[in-house]
């Protein structure tokens, strides 16, 4: 079953060294997201054009999102969930953390609602933008499984993963299990004569 990768990218977007970008340009009928703005968002044209992605992917979604991308994907309408196989959760941004830009603020809440879709998350046990505790408990409730890189950051770009072959293998498992997971479309039934 063909799925359709969707890269999601978190503030400020991921720049030409940033896995996401190298997943883009390697993954086929990839597309990615674009928000109005990186660098000031706002929750609501940041969820909807997420949920405008998911909505138009002509087959099942597997959404590919890092930090504030995560949440969009945490915040997507229920009734979208059956539009996608699975996701891949990188580096959730903590954004109930008190040091954080105004703009960033605005998306509080943590979405913390079960996803009814396949889900991993991925973090660093020593990332600054989400501690490794609060990391386990979104993965909890999101009904994921979690997976801790040691040392791994933001793991983004400044984490020197490069195209990051271990993502690439943890995206491919995910989407083995979505596709047995999704169901296959019922047969065209030929119409009876009358």
């Amino acid at each position: 079953m063909r799925l359709q990768p969707i890269i999601i990218p978190g503030w400020k977007d991921s720049g030409p060294a940033h896995w996401q970008t190298l997943w883009e340009q390697s993954l086929p009928h990839a597309v990615r997201v674009r928000q109005q703005s990186w660098s000031d968002p706002h929750p609501a044209t940041w969820h909807a054009a997420v949920a405008a992605a998911v909505d138009a992917a002509a087959c099942p979604a597997l959404l590919i999102a890092h930090s504030l991308g995560c949440l969009a994907v945490a915040s997507l309408p229920v009734p979208l969930h059956s539009r996608v196989a699975g996701a891949l959760l990188v580096a959730p941004a903590d954004v109930e953390r008190t040091e954080l830009p105004q703009c960033l603020r605005a998306f509080a809440p943590m979405p913390r609602q079960s996803l009814s879709f396949q889900s991993v998350v991925v973090v660093g046990d020593d990332d600054p933008y989400c501690a490794l505790q609060r990391a386990e408990g979104f993965a909890r409730d999101w009904g994921s499984r979690l997976v801790v890189v040691p040392s791994g950051g933001h793991l983004n770009a400044d984490s020197g993963l490069n195209d990051w072959p271990a993502g690439l293998k943890l995206l491919t498992s995910l989407r083995r299990r979505a596709t047995w997971r999704m169901a296959a479309p019922l047969p065209k039934v030929p119409a009876v004569p009358v």
